[in-house]
């Protein structure tokens, strides 16, 4: 299973999950006013507080034993409305059997029983349809889901479209359509709404700066050794390619064969992840950033008063930067520089000590004494705690570049933008000031995304703590 597919398979099953639960906590509430058992029963009395953490264990249980929301997507209102009767079904008579052997159907009202029985359904009902609105109408276009360019002909780009939108995958929304028939794109040319963002000939150069996750490629016609150089190019930029054709062997990337949208593909991944383990990579995120602010709310006061005494300007330093597959954010500093800094950048570049798009000046004439303070400490960037709470970056990654820098990339540096980006990472912890060569620093952050496990985080991390503490590799 590939990345997106195991994404869109994570977020539809636990969000599910989660609308499951409140459904039958909301419908056992709703029973027992119904009911009126406050007239003669204790309403949270331990029987049926028991009673519904047996509900709920028991359609966890049956949740991963039945699986029975696989093709939830796909059942239109009358076969839901089947469906959800059946889960029923199940979840009643587990709840019968748990009564009687318990001993507890003496203390449980029926109509209480028959009262559960008709709301569970009625909200788990109204709940999967107003789910399903949202994550095909809402969440697809959203910033959130996977943005996807199609790659085909003029002959054959509609009806493929047309089939990709009707699709029940809602992970994926189709942001550009590049036609392979034409030398370039016409400008304001769409097809089906979508726009038309290049041709054959401006292809890469069109989608090198666009915000693109996957490529979906619908070229029967087209010579195998064409496919796969598209297939490479695409692998090296970091993005996802979807083939509905026939194997290829000389591609290194790791190859899935899967159902995509109605058609048979072979997806292509330069790396892959376990979206369990990235799950609770997020929560270790979530965790750590409200440490991580925690720290910041505390420190916040003197550091303002620190940097307000030294110069004048804002405490706070907010730069538009490029997060994952080229996703545009803004990233949040303490303020280390003069207020004019990046009107003097200009007149630094000739003294850049680095080879390749990124820029870095021993001793910047920009920085400000307290400024040179917090970069050695590294409490500069403490304010970034907010962008790993939001969800723009992670505690470690590679570290997000510049609007600039990624206008400089070539296809081959776009793919250390594959992952969210870090507040830490292993170009970080591997002696940052000493690198000189951007080349070195792709080397790293690539190794570190063919190599990403839980426990090399938890290393990372561990490490960083280290060489704030001794200073190490940071000016």
């Amino acid at each position: 299973m590939s990345n997106i597919s195991q994404k869109q398979r994570l977020i539809q099953n636990y969000t599910l999950l989660a609308v499951e639960c409140f459904c039958i906590i909301l419908s056992f509430a709703l029973a027992l006013l119904t009911r009126g058992v406050e007239q003669s029963y204790h309403p949270y009395s331990d029987t049926y507080i028991t009673t519904v953490a047996c509900i709920l264990f028991f359609h966890l249980l049956s949740y991963y034993l039945f699986d029975w929301n696989t093709n939830i997507f796909r059942r239109g209102y009358y076969v839901e409305l089947v469906a959800v009767c059946k889960y029923n079904l199940v979840l009643i008579f587990f709840l019968s059997f748990f009564l009687y052997v318990s001993k507890l159907a003496e203390d449980f009202s029926r109509l209480v029983f028959v009262y559960f029985f008709i709301y569970n359904i009625l909200l788990t009902y109204v709940g999967h349809l107003l789910l399903k609105q949202y994550f095909t109408k809402v969440y697809r276009t959203s910033s959130g889901s996977n943005k996807m360019f199609l790659i085909a002909t003029s002959d054959s780009a509609l009806q493929v479209l047309e089939k990709l939108s009707a699709s029940p995958e809602w992970s994926f929304e189709v942001s550009g359509i590049v036609l392979m028939d034409q030398e370039t794109a016409e400008a304001g040319g769409k097809i089906g709404g979508v726009s038309v963002a290049a041709g054959r000939a401006d292809l890469y150069e069109q989608l090198k700066t666009r915000v693109i996750d996957e490529v979906f490629i619908h070229l029967p016609d087209y010579a195998r050794e064409q496919i796969e150089e598209l297939i490479i190019r695409f692998e090296s930029m970091g993005v996802t390619v979807h083939v509905n054709i026939d194997y290829f062997n000389n591609v290194i990337a790791h190859k899935t064969t899967e159902s995509f949208a109605g058609f048979t593909v072979l997806s292509y991944e330069a790396s892959t992840f376990d979206y369990r383990r990235l799950f609770v990579k997020r929560i270790i995120d979530i965790l750590g950033s409200l440490v991580g602010l925690a720290v910041t709310a505390v420190l916040t006061p003197f550091i303002a008063l620190a940097i307000k005494a030294d110069s004048p300007g804002p405490v706070f330093f907010a730069q538009k930067r490029v997060g994952k597959n080229g996703r545009y954010f803004r990233l949040y500093k303490f303020r280390s520089m003069y207020i004019d800094a990046e009107e003097r950048k200009a007149e630094l570049m000739a003294q850049n000590e680095m080879d390749g798009p990124m820029f870095k000046v021993e001793h910047d004439p920009r920085v400000t004494r307290v400024g040179a303070f917090l970069r050695k400490t590294s409490l500069d960037e403490l304010p970034q705690f907010f962008n790993i709470l939001v969800g723009n970056m992670s505690l470690v990654g590679t570290r997000p570049p510049t609007v600039d820098e990624f206008k400089e990339y070539d296809l081959y540096y776009r793919r250390r933008l594959s992952i969210k980006p870090g507040l830490t990472g292993l170009w970080q912890v591997s002696g940052r000031s000493d690198i000189t060569d951007f080349r070195e620093v792709l080397k790293l952050d690539l190794e570190y995304i063919d190599n990403w496990s839980l426990a090399s985080d938890i290393r990372i991390l561990l490490m960083t703590v280290w060489v704030v503490i001794m200073k190490k590799g940071a000016r």
